[in-house]
């Protein structure tokens, strides 16, 4: 582990991934690198430098990309591994995570969210704020959990797949890749086509 820990991103994701990173207590010195040229610090932190500045601080720095978009997240945090950055997870001390429970690198997990036990969480993976997710689940990479989600037992979430606030997942369940399901929505069978997904239960509008 570096001193220095550089976030991606300076909106408001990465207002809350710093915040974690803050309360973790385990680096020196926090900073972001941010495309938007009129933002000058966040947070309190300094913003030093664009995206494609990255590679300036490779030695000296752990790197977490707090990108809200899966699809970008992926394509950032991907380069970054292939060129051998540090990529960190960062996982809020109020969290409560079980035992056997695995997190890929990359992800974020919020205040108040709770993983049990034997989960699988993948890489890029954003576990938001006060959502929970129940014993034996895969999560896999560059899934966004948003806030307030219930996950019961036994559940799949697929590659790039996108859980809006509230929304409700039944146990035994499997979503496939790609998918965007509404806020407040709830998934009582698998998904097995990717697309966009409300209602209770879900249906398919798009």
């Amino acid at each position: 582990m570096k001193d220095k820990l550089i976030i991606i991103g300076a909106s408001g994701h990465g207002k809350v991934v710093a915040d974690i990173a803050i309360k973790m207590n385990k680096w020196q010195s926090i900073a972001f690198l941010d495309d938007d040229e009129s933002i000058k610090a966040s947070m309190g932190l300094e913003v030093i430098g664009k995206t494609t500045d990255v590679f300036t601080y490779k030695y000296e720095a752990d790197f977490f990309v707090a990108i809200g978009n899966n699809a970008t997240r992926e394509k950032i945090q991907e380069k970054l591994i292939d060129e051998g950055l540090r990529v960190v997870s960062l996982i809020h001390p109020s969290a409560v995570i079980g035992t056997d429970v695995e997190i890929g690198i990359g992800t974020a997990m919020m205040a108040g969210v709770v993983i049990n036990s034997s989960s699988r969480i993948g890489n890029g993976c954003i576990i938001n704020t006060s959502s929970s997710l129940d014993h034996d689940n895969v999560i896999e990479d560059y899934v966004h959990i948003s806030p307030g989600v219930r996950v019961a037992g036994s559940v799949r979430v697929g590659k790039g797949s996108w859980l809006g606030i509230g929304s409700v997942v039944s146990n035994n369940v499997s979503i496939c890749s790609g998918c965007k399901v509404g806020a407040g929505a709830v998934v009582v069978k698998d998904i097995t086509e990717p697309g966009t997904y409300v209602g209770v239960p879900v249906k398919k509008i798009d």
